[in-house]
């Protein structure tokens, strides 16, 4: 009796963590949406957001049930992101879109991974974000050509700017969202 008190009492706590974590990754995504409201982006300020949101990912994922290294992963790889922008010292605008290039790209591969060990609604959020993630990714491969051009010839531009901060967005929104569903499917468990 005391054992099941214990885990259902382990399981409400998760199941908290895990919904706290994606209103809190949600918030930071309003974060990253209003970062265009400033005169520049600063790089401490989008590193500090990847950082947050990474050490929340990371120490919810490893709540999880499912997926656990997966999670994690992607919470780690998400935090290494936002240090790469803190630790360089690059003043343009051109190098720092690489490390989100390459943080979408993998993250997108790790939660591919992780639908391997996940089932339902929560499999079907892991491959949207997954695939968001992907999308985002080769958007600003792209877009980066085009990019270059402009930046070499005018400086980074507020539009291009704005983009940036709201693939962040994006991929945190759907991030969030996913572990609000991973929160219901485990209260579900629960109960």
């Amino acid at each position: 009796m005391a054992t099941q008190v214990q885990r259902v009492l382990s399981s409400q706590t998760r199941v908290r963590a895990l919904r706290v974590a994606g209103f809190a990754i949600i918030a930071l995504a309003a974060g990253a949406a209003l970062l265009p409201a400033g005169k520049t982006i600063s790089a401490d300020m989008v590193g500090g957001l990847l950082i947050t949101a990474g050490f929340v990912e990371t120490v919810v994922g490893s709540l999880r049930h499912e997926a656990r290294p997966f999670a994690m992963a992607a919470g780690i790889v998400t935090a290494l992101a936002g240090l790469l922008f803190i630790v360089d010292p690059e003043t343009h605008f051109f190098p720092r879109v690489v490390p989100i290039i390459g943080w979408l790209l993998l993250r997108s591969l790790i939660l591919l991974g992780a639908l391997t060990e996940t089932s339902g609604s929560v499999r079907r959020w892991t491959a949207i974000s997954a695939g968001l993630d992907f999308l985002l990714g080769v958007l600003l491969i792209t877009g980066l050509s085009i990019s270059t051009i402009v930046i070499s010839l005018f400086g980074p531009t507020q539009e291009l700017v704005a983009t940036f901060s709201w693939i962040l967005a994006a991929s945190f929104v759907v991030n969030g969202l996913m572990l609000l569903e991973v929160a219901s499917c485990e209260r579900g468990e629960a109960a």
